[in-house]
């Protein structure tokens, strides 16, 4: 998968797959799409992640082959017919909300980007700390976040081999990661694990983006939903407090509610193109072309690919409903404890909603609960904060 580099924004280096299996397999490439800009934002606020060391898994009869085969079929770019889509009309949450949504954070900062998943987890863990980093800039990485960030990279090394692409559109990008996606979903298939894997939908009204840290093929031969699992790496041997691992459930769930709108075959790719300014017809770069066909999706339009991308979608099941936080010692890499847990559609649909609140300027950020306060102890915008200020004042 594809991560930009920071000295030119015209290149993008592409991972390959080397799986470490004792079976033969076909050497499928795959690549990681992370922008720079949300793996900064995921590392500072998400206390860093990594993933785990590779296990044996059951391979699957789906491949390449087959998904090319079922792109002869026809793109549909009519917008779905679910109830997110009717209710947005193809602009957020309806056109009399429209004056407000122009002035909104989502406007200003994600309009041709969409939400990061830790957008979401972000607002849920304080939406005053999102708002400050937004009008004030990024949090510093901290030393430790430096290091989930070393041992995150070292882990997604071990499955995936990086080659480096020009892109010249927007067109290119967007080509890219589908391609990522679909490769990823190849390894998956065919190995039974994969890292990294991006992800893309419209949730609620509105176009979220997220990269899941690891995937997982069931085992046995009487289960096929995969397994979604994220590790987060800890300074002190303790697991976290409770607020710290909602914060995961919540990511995690949101990584299973993509998957699952995007297995549900009802993408709205004309909603999509339009949105990101996209020419589905327009000819793709000689580069891009020449990787889609080597990794078996031969192209040249951006929509002949999001015809492999519907298609590919069509031949996978739904996520498990038990999805899995592991918590490691960043030390050592030891195991501290796992936190396994049940999807709730409702809790996590609350959730987007109450963030979507703040992100589209129906109301003003939130401050962290009063018995979430010693969450301030740990912000670097404590010092400008009104709820500190408000405090101080008190005591005064």
């Amino acid at each position: 998968m594809t991560r930009p580099p920071t000295q030119s924004p015209q290149t993008k280096p592409i991972n390959n797959s080397s799986s470490s299996s004792s079976r033969e397999s076909p050497k499928i490439p795959i690549e990681i799409v992370s922008d720079e800009e949300m793996a900064l934002i995921e590392a500072a606020l998400t206390a860093s992640r990594s993933s785990l060391s590779p296990t044996q898994f059951q391979r699957s009869p789906r491949s390449v082959g087959s998904i090319t085969r079922l792109s002869k079929r026809r793109l549909s770019t009519e917008p779905s017919s679910s109830g997110d889509i009717e209710d947005a009309g193809g602009d957020f949450r309806g056109t009399q909300k429209r004056n407000r949504v122009i002035e909104s954070f989502l406007h200003r900062f994600r309009r041709k980007r969409g939400l990061y998943v830790t957008d979401i987890t972000s607002t849920e863990w304080c939406e005053k700390q999102m708002e400050f980093s937004l009008l004030f800039g990024k949090p510093e990485i901290s030393k430790a976040m430096k290091a989930g960030i070393a041992r995150h990279t070292v882990l997604e090394e071990e499955v995936v081999k990086r080659v480096t692409v020009r892109l010249s559109t927007n067109e290119d990008v967007w080509a890219l990661k589908f391609m990522n996606f679909m490769t990823g979903v190849n390894q998956l298939l065919f190995e039974g694990l994969t890292r990294e894997l991006p992800l893309l939908g419209f949730v609620e009204g509105v176009w979220m983006v997220g990269v899941v840290d690891e995937i997982r093929m069931p085992l046995t031969e009487t289960e096929n939903n995969p397994t979604f699992v994220d590790t987060k790496t800890r300074q002190q041997a303790t697991l976290p407090a409770e607020p710290q691992r909602r914060n995961g459930r919540l990511q995690l769930m949101c990584y299973k509610y993509l998957w699952d709108n995007l297995v549900a075959d009802n993408f709205p790719f004309r909603l999509f193109f339009d949105y990101f300014s996209l020419n589905p017809h327009s000819v793709l770069s000689e580069e891009i072309v020449a990787h889609a066909c080597k990794s078996g999706f031969p192209a040249e339009t951006l929509d002949e690919l999001a015809r492999y991308f519907q298609n590919t979608c069509c031949i996978l099941p739904p996520a498990h409903e038990q999805l899995l936080l592991r918590y490691e010692l960043q030390e050592d890499h030891s195991l501290l404890g796992e936190d396994q847990f049940t999807y709730d559609s409702d809790w996590l649909k609350g959730k987007i909603q109450c963030s979507l609140e703040f992100w589209l300027g129906e109301r003003e950020a939130k401050f962290a609960p009063d018995k979430e306060r010693w969450k301030c102890g740990f912000c670097q915008y404590a010092s400008v904060c009104p709820i500190n200020a408000d405090s101080i004042s008190k005591h005064c």
